[in-house]
C-alpha cells in the first residue's frame, strides 16, 4: 500500500473542506438539524453539483465519476470533520452499492444515474437495531434479523397476479423498520424483507418509492442528531424485487457491503476525532489558569498526546481498510479489515470527544458547545454499527484468530 495521497485526492479534500467551512459552520449545522429532513438540501445540492460526491465511487456508465472507494473514504473523512448531516451515508455508502451489486440492468440504468447526480436519495431499511447484524459487522448474518418468518420485521408476499403463474408477478410488503438512516426523507427505500416462511426462508431486497401508497414514515428522535433516522411502516405496500430472481445471495452481498461501509465509516470517524482534537488543542492554548495557559501543564499535554496517538493509529487503520476493501485484500481469508478499522476509529473518536468535553471545562458540558455533538456521534455510531468490542470479536471469529489447531508431535 502506498500511503501517499494523489494530487486528485488532495484536491478533492481541499475543495470539500473549503465548501464545508463556508456552508456547514456551527450555526449552519444546528439550523440544518432543525429542518424536517435533518439536513440542508442546498448543501447536498452543492456536494452533488460541484463535487459529484454522491457518484464518486459509482461507475461512469451509470453517471458516476468512477473513482475507487479510497477516494470516497477520504471525502467522508472531511464530512466527518464537520459532522455534516447529509444523505451521503444512506444513499452513497449503503444503498447505491447494493443496487449496483444486485439490480438488473434496467434497474441500474433507471436508478443509479439519479443517485449519482443527487437528484434521488435512498435508504436501506432494516428492522430496528439490526443494521450492524444485517451488514455482518457484529455477528453472523443468518437472516433472522429480517423477521425469520415470525412476527416482527418486514414480511414479503406475492400478489395473486404472480402466485403460481411462473412469472415474477408483484410483491407486497407488510411490517415496520425503525431507526432507518434517512428513512423519513429518502426518495427511495431499499427494504430488506423476509419471505418464504419456514420452508424456504430467505431475505430479499425490495424497491419502494418514497410516495408509495400505504407507506407511513415519521422522523424519530435520535441520540445523534447529525444522523437523522426515521420509522418506516409498510401496510401492504407494492414493491419491486431488486434483481432478476429470488435465488440471489442477498446476505453475502450485504456482508461484502458491510465491510466496505465500515471502512468508509472508519475514515469518517477519524475525521471527526481529528477535528475534536484540533478544537481541544486550540482551546487549551487560550484558556488560562493560575496565570498561564492550561495547555502548558504537563498533565494536559500527556492526555492530548495519548489522544493524538490513538487518532493517528486509527487514521492509518482506516486508510488501509479503504485500500484493502477496494482491492479485495483479505476477503478470501475471511478478514474483516473494515470492521477492525471501524472499531479502532470509533474508540479514538470516543476518547477524543470525551477529552474535548473534559478539557473545555464547564463550557464543554453545555448544549450550546459543539463538543457534545462529537461525543454523540461516537456513541450513536456505536449503537448503529458497533459496539467496539463486538466489532473486534466478530472480526477475530471470522479470521479464525483463536481457533484451535491440531499439533503434530
Amino acid at each position: 500500500m502506498d500511503p501517499s495521497v494523489t494530487a486528485e485526492q488532495a484536491e478533492i479534500r481541499r475543495t470539500l473542506r473549503e465548501l464545508l467551512h463556508k456552508r456547514c459552520g456551527p450555526h449552519d449545522l444546528r439550523a440544518a438539524l432543525d429542518t424536517p429532513t435533518g439536513h440542508d438540501p442546498a448543501l447536498w445540492a452543492a456536494l452533488a453539483d460541484h463535487l459529484g460526491l454522491p457518484g464518486l465511487a459509482l461507475p461512469e456508465a451509470y453517471g458516476g465519476v468512477g473513482c475507487p472507494v479510497t477516494d470516497l473514504a477520504l471525502a467522508c473523512e472531511e464530512t466527518g470533520r464537520a459532522l455534516a448531516p447529509s444523505p451521503l451515508l444512506a444513499t452513497t455508502v449503503l444503498a447505491a452499492p447494493a443496487i449496483l451489486a444486485l439490480g438488473t440492468e434496467a434497474q441500474r440504468a433507471s436508478l443509479l444515474p439519479r443517485l449519482a447526480s443527487g437528484a434521488l436519495t435512498a435508504a436501506l431499511a432494516v428492522p430496528a437495531s439490526a443494521l450492524s447484524t444485517a451488514l455482518a459487522l457484529t455477528g453472523g448474518n443468518d437472516g433472522d434479523w429480517a423477521g425469520g418468518g415470525r412476527a416482527g420485521g418486514v414480511q414479503a408476499r406475492r400478489t395473486s397476479a404472480g402466485a403460481g403463474t411462473g412469472t415474477d408477478g408483484g410483491w407486497r410488503l407488510y411490517g415496520e423498520a425503525a431507526q432507518v438512516l434517512d428513512g423519513h426523507s429518502a426518495g427511495l427505500l431499499l427494504v430488506a424483507a423476509h419471505t418464504g416462511g419456514f420452508v424456504r426462508s430467505r431475505v430479499l431486497l425490495f424497491l419502494v418509492p418514497g410516495d408509495a401508497e400505504g407507506l407511513v414514515r415519521v422522523r424519530q428522535t435520535a441520540l445523534d442528531p447529525t444522523r437523522p433516522q426515521g420509522r418506516v411502516q409498510l401496510r401492504h405496500v407494492e414493491a419491486e424485487l431488486l434483481g432478476s430472481g429470488e435465488d440471489q445471495d442477498v446476505l453475502a452481498v450485504l456482508a461484502r457491503l458491510g465491510d466496505r461501509a465500515a471502512a468508509v465509516l472508519a475514515c469518517e470517524a477519524v475525521g471527526a476525532a481529528g477535528r475534536a482534537l484540533e478544537r481541544t488543542v486550540e482551546y487549551v492554548g487560550q484558556r488560562e489558569q493560575f496565570g498561564r495557559a492550561i495547555g502548558s501543564f504537563q498533565a494536559v499535554q500527556h492526555r492530548l498526546a495519548d489522544v493524538y496517538v490513538q487518532v493517528q493509529a486509527a487514521r492509518s487503520a482506516a486508510h488501509y481498510a479503504a485500500w484493502a476493501v477496494d482491492r479485495g485484500e483479505g476477503a478470501d481469508r475471511g478478514e474483516r479489515v473494515g470492521g477492525l478499522a471501524l472499531a479502532q476509529a470509533l474508540q479514538a473518536l470516543r476518547t477524543a470527544a470525551g477529552e474535548a468535553i473534559q478539557l473545555h471545562g464547564g463550557l464543554g458540558f453545555t448544549w450550546e458547545h459543539e463538543a457534545h455533538l462529537y461525543f454523540k456521534r461516537a456513541t450513536g455510531d456505536e449503537l448503529l454499527f458497533g459496539p467496539v468490542h463486538r466489532l473486534r470479536a466478530h472480526a477475530a471469529e471470522e479470521a479464525r484468530l483463536f481457533s484451535c489447531q491440531e499439533v503434530t508431535v
